[in-house]
């Protein structure tokens, strides 16, 4: 089955960025998942527009930006202009007046456009976006921090989303305590991508190429 396995670069080892991204695509990694949070719209403060810059620069592969941050709108330009063309970013529907101006702006600059729901966000709310949006981000713990518990109420949202993916054309990515079990159960249902941090790739005794190759094993 083909699925895509994002690395969550805000558990990555800073002491040797360039290490990191090198051991991560060498073993197999598909993209690059960048945190952007502002203190503001998550409790926390992560990674900063001149560390996605650095991994855009090193990095082959695609990244991945998901900016958790208040207003994006105001500020979006200075993230697009350091990206690539088809490089994917996520913005909050909740954390913008108006979205879908947000959105478009993405498109314009051949980014691929995507949207990230929380797991107190219902569908409903973000419905009219997903008919712009062509990934949608899902997760499945509170923003803000890695290492969190997994919310079993998510996995009612992700059923929801399946059932009108293909119909709206757009792929789920699961993002946030992403297990070795949680990869079994929802990838055969049509989940894309997955996110992997702490639970999964970063911190284990293995390569990240010998962990990488365990996940893509794995049987559905």
């Amino acid at each position: 089955m083909d699925i895509e396995l994002t690395a969550s670069m805000m558990c990555a080892n800073y002491g040797n960025l360039e290490k990191e991204v090198r051991d991560l695509e060498e073993g197999g990694i598909d993209s690059f998942h960048i945190d952007i949070m502002d203190g503001r719209y998550v409790p926390n403060f992560a990674m900063s527009l001149n560390d996605m810059r650095y991994i855009a620069q090193a990095a082959e592969k695609p990244l991945d930006v998901h900016l958790m941050i208040e207003h994006p709108n105001n500020n979006i330009h200075i993230f697009l202009d350091k990206l690539r063309q088809g490089d994917t970013v996520y913005i909050h529907p909740e954390a913008e007046y108006h979205p879908s101006t947000t959105l478009q702006k993405i498109i314009n600059a051949g980014m691929t456009p995507g949207i990230a729901i929380n797991p107190g966000t219902s569908i409903e709310t973000v419905m009219e976006m997903l008919v712009i949006v062509k990934k949608v981000l899902v997760m499945s713990v509170n923003p803000g921090n890695a290492g969190q518990m997994y919310l079993p109420y998510v996995g009612k949202k992700i059923t929801r989303l399946l059932a009108i993916k293909d119909e709206m054309h757009f792929e789920i990515y699961w993002d946030g305590a992403c297990s070795a079990d949680k990869i079994r159960q929802y990838a055969p249902r049509g989940v894309k991508g997955f996110v992997l941090g702490t639970t999964l790739l970063f911190g284990k005794d293995a390569s990240y190429g010998e962990t990488l190759k365990d996940i893509r094993k794995l049987k559905f």
